[in-house]
């Protein structure tokens, strides 16, 4: 079981979630290699490739992050994903606790559209993450 009660977490959480800040992701990650306690790690405001540069290759982490797009001139959306990244150098025990302290993760990080399961910083393109955030809110402008 993850263990995710540094109340950091929780107000990281709402204020990537608040419309009045510039803060759009946070990074989660365990306080220790054997540790199953998450502790937040870093916040940030500029988006999907800030994070992506911010991503250890040795570790698994958790990020949720605000993403923002438009559907045509006259309209803004924005919307939350969760981020299970395990970075292709990550520990096989820690890669198999992932799964089940994901559901923990959730537990906390409540509100998203949908799960991206990256492996390599490419799975946190922006492009491929709208579209299927478009799909996933059934209103899709592009014919996609």
């Amino acid at each position: 079981m993850a263990d995710l009660s540094d109340p950091k977490i929780n107000e990281a959480y709402l204020d990537v979630r608040a419309d009045k800040t510039d803060t759009n992701w946070l990074l989660l990650d365990y306080e220790s290699e054997r540790s199953d306690k998450l502790q937040l790690t870093q916040t940030g405001t500029g988006g999907l490739a800030e994070l992506r540069e911010v991503l250890d290759d040795s570790k698994a982490s958790y990020a949720y992050a605000r993403v923002t797009y438009s559907n045509d001139k006259e309209s803004k959306r924005e919307k939350f994903i969760l981020v299970v990244w395990i970075g292709p150098n990550c520990k096989v025990m820690r890669r198999a606790k992932i799964s089940v302290q994901t559901a923990d993760v959730k537990g906390t990080l409540r509100v998203f559209s949908i799960e991206v399961a990256a492996r390599e910083r490419d799975d946190l393109n922006e492009d491929p993450i709208i579209t299927r955030l478009r799909k996933a809110g059934g209103a899709s402008y592009d014919g996609v």
